[in-house]
C-alpha cells in the first residue's frame, strides 16, 4: 500500500499508457506489434535521454531550458571536428561531451552560488549556447565519416543503436535515482532545500551535479542526433527542453520537486511516441498541428490527475 502511494503518478502514467495502447492496438491493423514498439524507442531516442537528464533536474526541483540548445550545439561540435578537423570520432563525442557537461555545471553553480531561479539562469544558457553553435558553424553539417557511419548503421539485434542508447540511459538513470546516494539527495534536494540543509546533505554539490547530468545527458543527446540525422543540426534542439518537460510531468514527475522517476519518464517517451504515431502513421496526418494539440492537452490532463491522485493518496515530497 506504502509503495502505491509513493509511486501513484507513475502508476497512474503507466495505466494511462497501457490503456492507450491497447485503444490504438483494436484501432490499427499491425499497430500490436514489436516492429512498432521499436519505433517507438528509436525516433524518440533522442528526446528520451534528454528527458533522462530533465528527470533529475526536475526531481530537485529546478528547471532546465538549455537542454535543447546544448544539444544542438553537441550535434555542431562533432560534425565539426569529425568533417572538418578530421578527429576520430569517439574522441569527437568525448569532446562534446565534456563541453555540454561543463556547461551544465557552471549553470548549476551560478544558480546556486547567486540564487537566481533555474530558469532565469538555463534561458540565458539556451541564448548563449544556441548563439555559440552558430559562431561554431552557420549551416547545419553533413557527417559522412566511414567510423560514424558504421556507429549510426549498427543495431543490436532488432534494436538500432539510438534504442539501445536511450534503454541504456533509463536504466543507468533509473540506478543512479533509487540505488545511489546521489539519487537520495537529489529526492531530498526536491522536498525542500533547507529541509536538505539541516539533514547535512551536500547542497551545493548536488544541486551543481544535478545540472551537469543534464548537460551531459543532452549532450549525448546530440551524438545520439548525429547518428539519427548523419549530420550536426542548429535547429533540431529548438523547442526540446519543452518536449523534455512534458515528457517527464507526462511520466509522473511533479514540477514541485521530490516525486517522480526515471522508469515514469520512460513511460512518458513511449506514450508521446504512441500519440505521434497513431496520428502520422496511421491516421495519415503529417501536420505536427494536431500532434501537438494532442501532447498539450494530455500534459494538461497529466497536471491535473497528478493534483488530484496526490492529494488524495496525501503523497508529500520524496525523502
Amino acid at each position: 500500500m506504502n509503495f502505491v502511494r509513493k509511486h501513484i503518478t507513475v502508476l497512474a502514467g503507466a495505466f494511462v499508457y497501457v490503456l492507450l495502447y491497447a485503444v490504438a492496438s483494436l484501432r490499427y491493423e499491425g499497430f500490436f506489434s514489436l516492429p512498432v514498439f521499436i519505433n517507438f524507442l528509436s525516433n524518440n531516442a533522442v528526446l528520451g535521454i534528454v528527458a533522462v537528464g530533465m528527470t533529475f533536474v526536475i526531481l530537485s526541483g529546478g528547471i532546465d531550458l538549455s537542454v535543447g540548445a546544448v544539444m544542438s550545439f553537441s550535434s555542431v561540435i562533432i560534425g565539426v571536428l569529425v568533417m572538418d578537423l578530421h578527429w576520430n570520432v569517439y574522441a569527437a563525442i568525448a569532446a562534446a561531451l565534456v563541453c555540454g557537461t561543463a556547461l551544465g555545471a557552471v549553470m548549476g553553480a551560478i544558480i546556486h552560488a547567486t540564487g537566481i531561479k533555474p530558469f532565469i539562469v538555463t534561458l540565458a544558457g539556451m541564448f548563449f549556447v544556441r548563439g555559440l553553435a552558430f559562431l561554431i558553424h552557420l549551416e547545419s553539417i553533413s557527417i559522412s565519416e566511414p567510423g560514424h557511419t558504421a556507429i549510426a548503421l549498427a543495431s543490436v539485434g532488432a534494436l538500432p543503436v539510438t534504442a539501445v542508447l536511450f534503454l541504456g540511459f533509463v536504466l543507468v538513470g533509473w540506478y543512479v535515482a533509487v540505488l545511489t546516494p546521489f539519487g537520495r539527495e537529489v529526492y531530498a534536494l526536491g522536498g525542500g532545500e533547507e529541509a536538505a540543509l539541516l539533514m547535512g546533505l551536500p547542497v551545493r554539490r548536488t544541486k551543481i551535479a544535478v545540472y551537469a547530468v543534464s548537460g551531459f545527458c543532452a549532450s549525448f543527446a546530440g551524438a545520439a542526433l548525429t547518428f539519427y540525422l548523419s549530420s550536426g543540426s542548429h535547429l533540431e534542439g529548438v523547442g526540446m527542453e519543452l518536449d523534455a518537460i512534458a515528457t517527464v510531468v507526462i511520466g509522473g514527475t511533479l514540477l514541485a520537486g521530490g516525486v517522480g522517476s526515471v522508469f515514469g519518464t520512460f513511460i512518458g517517451v513511449l506514450m508521446l511516441g504512441l500519440i505521434l504515431t497513431s496520428i502520422t502513421t496511421y491516421e495519415g496526418m503529417m501536420s505536427s498541428g494536431l500532434t501537438r494539440v494532442a501532447i498539450g492537452g494530455l500534459l494538461l490532463a497529466f497536471v491535473l490527475l497528478q493534483k488530484v491522485l496526490t492529494r488524495r493518496a496525501g503523497v508529500g515530497r520524496a525523502t
